[in-house]
């Protein structure tokens, strides 16, 4: 499958258009930013660990049950997907007290929760994605209410199937952020992508950052973070 023309670049991806007008190829870039943008770098390898490592859970979550956009890896950092209209919520699960929560209501990081909790933030750039919750979602049309519970269903599963897969390589997931879609017939699929960019990932053991964090807060090892949760994933 060929790449036609580039219909959007976002912060860390392109997406391009196919011969198919229902798949689009999704190529993930090495650039990182930070606070809405407000910090840009660049992370040797990223694109590389991001895509392979989004469609590996891509693929884990849709032995699940869990419906998502991937169709098939072209190479290290292209991937086919089908196209969907990106539900404007971002959807963040938290196990573990961490980042934002931690600030915004004044607790220390590391926290384990009783049980996880989940927010949304009204995916909106100019309004640096502030977060709502359902009757806001529902009072600005950005879903309907049975695809708000769909939502919330596929995303406490994902939590699940992917804090009991990351525990089995060393690793404690402590919260992390999902987009979903709609196909043309209006089904709700997991879209987006899985990774260090968009996860908190913490050693079981020592509790060391293996995620963006360590771009964010200035923390060095950041290649070496991203490059270690890739080989334990992929076991090389």
């Amino acid at each position: 499958m060929e790449k036609k023309e580039q219909l959007y670049e976002g912060k860390a991806k392109k997406v391009f258009a196919t011969t198919d007008q229902n798949l689009v190829i999704v190529s993930y870039k090495d650039d990182a930013t930070a606070f809405d943008g407000l910090k840009k770098g660049t992370i040797v390898g990223k694109g590389v660990v991001n895509n392979r490592m989004t469609n590996m859970m891509m693929q884990l979550l849709e032995q699940h049950g869990v419906p998502t956009h991937f169709v098939k890896e072209l190479s290290d950092r292209d991937t086919v997907v089908k196209k969907v209209k990106i539900v404007p919520l971002e959807v963040i699960i938290r196990n573990v007290s961490a980042g934002s929560f931690a600030k915004r209501y004044g607790v220390e990081e590391g926290i384990v929760f009783d049980e996880p909790t989940i927010e949304f933030s009204y995916k909106n750039d100019d309004l640096h994605d502030p977060l709502i919750n359902s009757y806001h979602a529902l009072a600005l049309h950005l879903a309907s209410k049975k695809e708000i519970e769909t939502i919330k269903a596929y995303a406490f599963k994902v939590n699940e199937v992917l804090k009991e897969y990351f525990l089995t390589i060393g690793v404690k997931l402590i919260d992390f952020k999902l987009e979903f879609g709609r196909l043309p017939d209006g089904t709700i699929v997991l879209a987006d992508e899985i990774s260090p960019d968009t996860c908190r990932f913490w050693d079981a053991k020592t509790n060391e950052k293996l995620d963006k964090d360590r771009f964010r807060r200035d923390l060095g090892g950041v290649e070496d973070a991203y490059r270690e949760i890739f080989a334990r994933v992929t076991g090389k």
